[in-house]
């Protein structure tokens, strides 16, 4: 994919690619994941271990960009990846995944029916099983804005009050896709006359704008740094303290809808513990344990039904919401033009 070409360059020079060595029976008992940051209940981890006699080491990444260029570029190691489902797809073309072993992944038949339908590029589980349905919104420090009559849409990156204390995830498609939704067209155009429009509304909301940022943007939140952020809530509710968040923290999905995405895990064609990686799918999967990671991230248990009943935390947000967001889809070969507006957003004074 050209769009990429500019980042696997930077990634082949400068990257420490990850490899791992050695063939010890300890070793072979590791299994490698590689997760987005923030997106791995320790507890379940640790049960696993227990349960199988084995390490789970963890790896993270920031956004889908990142993850598949170091891939691309060479990274080795690695079992388990949970990439969106416009990464799935590109993954599962370019040949990169390993089939999901059914006969270890016996909860398959707890995998939401209609999730699976979103799945289009994989709805069997082939390659991929879905990890969560997750959306992304928009957060206000309630403590630190002069006029509380805020607007409650895409509008309020507009917002002089907020000039120098907010920041939108480090992350095309997202910012690009918020851009599109507001201006009435579909997150997933690429509609040369529409995605310019994105562009000018971009460059509109950028100055008051501190950085893109697809990471810290949480502990920035917390610290009072920054008032108005795009991106997944569970990264700022999750740095700061519980007892504070109903003063704190004002959370919105904008009426216009947002960024959704199936995450999934995958299994890499050159994993070394294939069978371990079945068995952690799996495992997860079991209603008691996924109900631990739906509370720790308050997420609305769509993915895996039966884990409700086992949950004792509320969602950040409705299924409703969750199901109206648009999925981010895998543009192909149009990917290219977006790559290039988003540079030119991105290097902008």
């Amino acid at each position: 994919m050209k769009n990429f070409t500019k980042i696997l360059g930077a990634a082949l020079l400068t990257a420490s690619i990850f490899t791992i060595s050695g063939c010890s029976k300890t070793e072979s008992r590791t299994l490698h994941l590689y997760n987005w940051t923030y997106y791995t209940p320790e507890s379940v981890v640790s049960k696993f271990e227990e349960e199988f006699n084995c390490k789970v080491k963890i790896d993270n990444y920031a956004t889908c960009d990142e993850m598949y260029a170091k891939l691309r570029a060479g990274a080795k190691g690695y079992d388990l990846v949970v990439p969106s489902n416009d990464f799935v797809s590109i993954m599962i073309k370019q040949g990169m995944l390993r089939e999901i072993d059914h006969n270890i992944f016996k909860n398959a038949e707890k995998i939401n029916p209609v999730i699976l339908e979103k799945c289009d590029y994989d709805p069997e589980m082939k390659f991929a099983v879905p990890y969560a349905l997750s959306a992304t919104g928009i957060m206000v420090n309630k403590t630190k804005v002069t006029n509380p009559n805020y607007s409650r849409d895409y509008d309020i990156f507009n917002d002089p009050q907020f000039a120098g204390h907010a920041t939108m995830m480090d992350e095309m498609r997202e910012v690009l896709g918020c851009a599109l939704l507001y201006n009435g067209h579909d997150m997933n155009s690429v509609n040369d006359s529409e995605l310019n429009q994105a562009y000018q509304t971009v460059m509109g909301w950028k100055p008051n704008l501190v950085k893109f940022d697809a990471e810290g943007f949480g502990k920035s939140f917390a610290n009072g740094d920054f008032w108005l952020c795009q991106g997944y809530p569970e990264i700022v509710f999750g740095e700061v303290d519980k007892s504070r968040w109903e003063e704190t923290i004002d959370f919105f999905i904008p009426a216009e809808g947002g960024p959704a995405t199936i995450d999934s895990f995958v299994i890499l064609k050159d994993s070394k513990n294939y069978e371990l990686a079945n068995e952690f799918i799996n495992f997860f999967h079991k209603p008691e344990n996924y109900a631990i990671f739906i509370d720790e991230f308050h997420y609305p248990c769509v993915v895996n039904e039966e884990a409700l009943q086992y949950t004792t935390e509320e969602s950040f947000y409705a299924p409703e919401q969750a199901y109206t967001c648009t999925l981010k889809q895998d543009l192909g070969e149009n990917l290219d033009k977006v790559h290039d507006i988003w540079q030119k957003i991105r290097f902008a004074d």
